[in-house]
């Protein structure tokens, strides 16, 4: 009886969980292509959107492609040029959501001028128009590209290489009216955290961008909670209320709750979440300096567990027989976000993005294989067993992050 009851729990949640989220931009078997230069490559920003979506929305069937290379403009670079690299590393791959980050490398790195401004311009309208003829239905979101560090550190020149970005960043905004694309601005964002933190400490502050253009770890999580948000991610993970006194269950949103004990000093329950909590050490420095500059991660992951009711005093939530965490009555009552815990879920969900960063040096490897194969045809079919390994990896990191049932003890400790 108990497994038959797990099995339809397993099932009710799987359903409930392919249903659409309303409001966010990525949908259940979508395929997306992050392409960009060596800011994408880095796949900070990517990875964690992957770990989002599919923590989130873990019986979506979801594909996601990191098509950075290090150098590229508005041309192509390295790896071929913008015809190529649309074809091979975008089109290919018959994406439905396509975000596009390039302007660090057009500028320069000099101050802006009319020739420049335009060329970036026509290429870049070129490339959303082939994109659009080519794959009908596409979703294109373009992105302002993130900062070159001018404000925790003198600019080389007057008025400073960031406001070449900026500029180009405009010319980026009037593309996106004009093919009626939204675009999100990466440079503001990581411009404003800057500020924020230069107000206490430069040096600090300096650490969103060590080399003044390649973001570090804090800076991609700006920027992922900035596109994030952008595409309305929802918050909740999930939220149960309890009412000790009452001794019932009040509300359950994106769970359901099972075995149900509330008995004096002592609370159990079975709980089969439809999402697991966001793949973050928020006591890692990285992320705390990414608070600092007010990336506000929690918008992305509330996991509420509200208890009403208690008596006056300390309890210990366990999950799977794991200390969580000691919290006063006042402060169940007022819920306490266990994605901000050391929880068994928040472990499960690190799975995914630590496959996410082989996944993309997997596909990194596979587009250099494909551009040697001009010269020497034999290197595609390497390119081709690398291409399956990736297809066999996305699928894999899908399965692992299936919630499963856990088991919850709150616990008056003296």
């Amino acid at each position: 009886m108990k497994l038959l009851t797990l099995i339809l729990l397993c099932g009710l949640a799987a359903a409930r969980a392919q249903e659409t989220a309303p409001g966010f931009a990525l949908h259940d078997g979508d395929r997306v292509v992050f392409y960009g230069d060596s800011i994408t490559q880095n796949g900070g920003y990517t990875r964690l959107v992957e770990a989002y979506a599919r923590s989130r929305f873990p019986a979506w069937d979801l594909r996601f492609y990191n098509a950075g290379v290090g150098g590229d403009t508005t041309k192509g670079g390295g790896s071929g040029d913008v015809g190529l690299r649309l074809e091979r590393d975008v089109i290919s791959l018959k994406p439905t959501v396509v975000t596009i980050m390039l302007g660090m490398n057009d500028g320069g790195y000099r101050k802006l001028d009319a020739a420049t401004l335009t060329g970036f311009t026509e290429r870049l309208r070129a490339m959303v128009v082939k994109l659009k003829a080519a794959l009908p239905g596409v979703r294109i979101y373009l992105i302002r590209t993130s900062p070159f560090d001018d404000l925790a550190r003198a600019p080389d020149f007057d008025p400073g290489y960031d406001e070449t970005l900026r500029q180009l960043g405009e010319a980026v905004t009037a593309i996106g009216r004009e093919q009626q694309l939204e675009v999100i601005d990466f440079g503001q964002a990581v411009n404003d955290g800057i500020r924020a933190v230069a107000k206490d400490s430069r040096g600090l502050a300096r650490q969103i961008l060590p080399d003044r253009v390649h973001p570090g770890p804090a800076g991609h999580l700006i920027m992922a909670a900035t596109l994030l948000r952008a595409w309305h991610a929802p918050a909740l993970v999930a939220r149960v209320q309890l009412d000790a006194q009452a001794g019932k269950l009040v509300n359950a949103e994106r769970t359901q709750v099972t075995a149900l004990s509330i008995a004096p000093g002592k609370i159990e329950w079975s709980e089969l979440d439809e999402a697991l909590s966001l793949p973050l050490n928020w006591t890692d420095g990285d992320t705390e300096l990414a608070q600092m500059a007010g990336a506000r991660l929690e918008s992305l992951d509330d996991e509420p567990l509200v208890i009403t009711g208690l008596p006056a005093g300390r309890y210990e939530v366990r999950i799977d027989d794991e200390q969580i965490g000691t919290f006063n009555a006042g402060e169940l009552a007022g819920g306490v976000n266990l994605a901000r815990e050391n929880t068994p879920m928040r472990w499960q969900a690190f799975s995914v993005r630590w496959g996410a960063e082989n996944g993309h040096e997997v596909q990194r490897v596979r587009r250099g294989l494909q551009f040697a194969a001009g010269s020497d045809p034999g290197l595609s079919a390497a390119a081709e067993v690398l291409a399956a390994r990736d297809e066999s990896d996305q699928r894999a990191r899908s399965a692992g992050i299936k919630p499963k049932p856990r088991h919850y003890q709150v616990i008056m400790v003296p």
